[in-house]
């Protein structure tokens, strides 16, 4: 097994815990067994864990953490960024001391975590961190990019489209806006009135949500809308129908709807990650991140992305 040779052994981890679950209150960091890395697993030293709502989603009760796999104790968090500190016998492509993202289901927000690179599980990866993107922003890539990619992947937008985008001021949003705007399609974006400066800055023409959508969607594109995606629920979905569009060209990632298709990151062409890192790093793509937390303020880190109005991605530095 190589070592980074700088840094010391370390026999304990810092790990956020759940021994119940439910809500911010259950979330326990608890000082651990540093895990090893094994044959074919490199391990993490990790830097940052950026927050989704699905952490907390399939960590609030039994029934919904055992449809992925969960169980008491439970780990926290999914997305993380970090640097290699360990590679186990028969890993090739990864070297103490490099950069790497990507992650670790119920897992992240600890100071190690080990990965299998070569798995090909979403859940379980890593990727190299490009030069010019710093560990915050690559800790909120995996699942947000990746779904967003997954989800442009169903409609295809181009320079001719102009693409209708519900909830589009959230996680998912910030990639999905920025995304189909670098493909050349016009973007409408449904949000609340805070949201409308910061979707404009996005790249996305905002839109109110709620009763009506539909009429205020047509007064801005008299021309029409070609394509929509809905990250929220069904009320994009049902404006889009209502506006012409065709089945083919609606998707959803939140709900399931007769006719649509639904998108999740693991549908995600390979090397849309990577891609989406690149864009990053070539000034192309920006991560607005609202705010940062240190491991010890996890709780109020959580409460605040669970509560929906943050524009921009939540942040825990390890």
């Amino acid at each position: 097994m190589q070592e980074q040779s700088d840094q010391p052994p370390m026999g304990r981890s810092r790990a956020v815990r759940l021994d119940s679950f439910g809500g911010p209150e259950a979330l326990d960091i608890r000082e651990i067994p540093a895990p090893q890395a094994g044959p074919g697993q490199v391990r993490v030293r990790v830097t940052a864990a950026g927050l989704n709502p699905m952490d907390w989603i399939m960590t609030a009760d039994a029934d919904t953490a055992a449809r992925f796999g969960l169980s008491l104790p439970a780990g926290f968090g999914t997305d993380y960024a970090g640097v290699v500190d360990q590679v186990g016998d028969k890993v090739s492509g990864f070297a103490p001391g490099d950069r790497v993202f990507g992650s670790a289901l119920s897992r992240a927000v600890a100071d190690f975590v080990v990965i299998d690179p070569a798995g090909a599980i979403a859940a379980n990866e890593a990727h190299h961190t490009p030069d010019g993107v710093d560990d915050r922003t690559a800790a909120t890539l995996a699942i947000a990019a990746r779904t967003a990619s997954a989800a442009l992947a169903v409609v295809a937008p181009g320079p001719n489209d102009t693409v209708l985008i519900g909830g589009a001021a959230g996680g998912v949003g910030v990639f999905a806006v920025q995304l189909a705007r670098i493909a050349g399609a016009r973007v409408i974006g449904t949000g609340s009135a805070t949201s409308s400066d910061y979707l404009r800055d996005l790249g996305a023409e905002p839109v109110a949500y709620g009763d009506g959508l539909a009429d205020r969607v047509r007064a801005l594109a008299p021309g029409g809308v070609t394509a929509a995606i809905d990250l929220h629920g069904t009320e994009t979905v049902h404006a889009a129908r209502e506006l012409g569009v065709p089945d083919g060209r609606i998707c959803t990632i939140a709900a399931q709807v007769d006719g649509v298709s639904t998108a999740n990151g693991a549908n995600a062409a390979p090397g849309a990650l990577e891609e989406v890192a690149r864009l990053v790093a070539a000034g192309q793509l920006r991560v607005p991140i609202v705010a940062s937390f240190p491991v010890e303020q996890i709780r109020r880190a959580v409460q605040l992305q669970a509560g929906r109005h943050v524009h921009g991605k939540i942040v825990i530095d390890l």
